[in-house]
């Protein structure tokens, strides 16, 4: 596995997500359309009591990975552990790579070339150029908006399909677009524009499945696109369970050779 794989695997890893929604103070339609003219701070405030509020989760993962110049497919077992961990292993046939996450570090090994990788997020901020900490990445994954929608100004973006959110005033580094629907008040897609740049990244959550009375994605796509290149995973969930507690086993080997992302 070279380099510039490892670094897309890890991109990969982080960027693997679930999602479910709780009350629905807002009305719904029998058309399941948006209702117009609705004031943003009370869609705001909906939206946000409608957010996950999911603590744990394991789950197995069917992962399609495309780059333009390769494609490949692997099943990754996933344990998330809210404010605690992000936990990965990757197989194909046979174990083949792990990655830990926690508020603080990210640790990382894999089996082919014996590379491991031990650090803080910085690198996802050099790749993005911006300042994504462990909270921005855990509401990602959970299915919640990277920025809390109750502070600063909102506006609303006509849609005949979704209730369309993104701040009013973007900061200098990237705007992002928030799709909702209607009927669930669930996150459909997360959308994020990096200023003065090629680079964009847009998140579908395409499919959803109940599990143990909460809702998980079946189906999320992800779609980077960073100058010319293009990068698309597939995600599909299967055998997810809401466990009463996780584990989260990482060490990494003896004779691995550590990498600079």
């Amino acid at each position: 596995m070279n380099r510039i794989l490892t670094k897309h695997f890890l991109i990969l890893f982080t960027f693997i997500g679930l999602t479910f929604y709780s009350c629905k103070p807002l009305k719904v339609l029998p058309n399941k359309a948006p209702i117009k003219n609705i004031k943003t701070k009370e869609l705001n405030k909906t939206l946000y009591s409608s957010a996950p509020k999911l603590s744990l989760l394991r789950s197995r993962l069917k992962v399609k990975y495309d780059d333009g110049k390769r494609t490949q497919q692997l099943v990754v077992n996933l344990r998330m552990e809210k404010d605690k961990a992000i936990w990965l292993s990757a197989t194909m046939l046979i174990p083949v790579a792990k990655l830990l996450i926690t508020p603080k570090t990210i640790s990382f090994y894999e089996k082919f070339q014996k590379n491991s990788f031990e650090g803080d997020p910085s690198f996802i901020n050099d790749y993005f150029g911006i300042d994504f900490g462990y909270e921005n990445l855990q509401n990602l994954l959970i299915g919640k908006p990277v920025i809390d929608i109750r502070q600063g100004k909102w506006e609303q973006i006509k849609n005949p399909k979704f209730y369309t959110i993104t701040p009013k005033f973007a900061n200098n580094k990237f705007r992002p677009i928030f799709f909702f629907d209607p009927s669930t008040f669930m996150l459909k897609e997360q959308r994020f524009i990096f200023q003065g740049t090629n680079k964009s990244l847009i998140i579908y959550y395409d499919d959803f499945q109940k599990v143990d009375g909460k809702v998980i994605p079946s189906k999320i796509s992800l779609n980077l696109i960073n100058n010319k290149s293009n990068l698309d995973i597939v995600l599909e969930y299967t055998r997810a369970e809401i466990p009463s507690n996780l584990t989260f086993p990482f060490t990494i080997p003896s004779g691995y050779s550590p990498i600079k992302l």
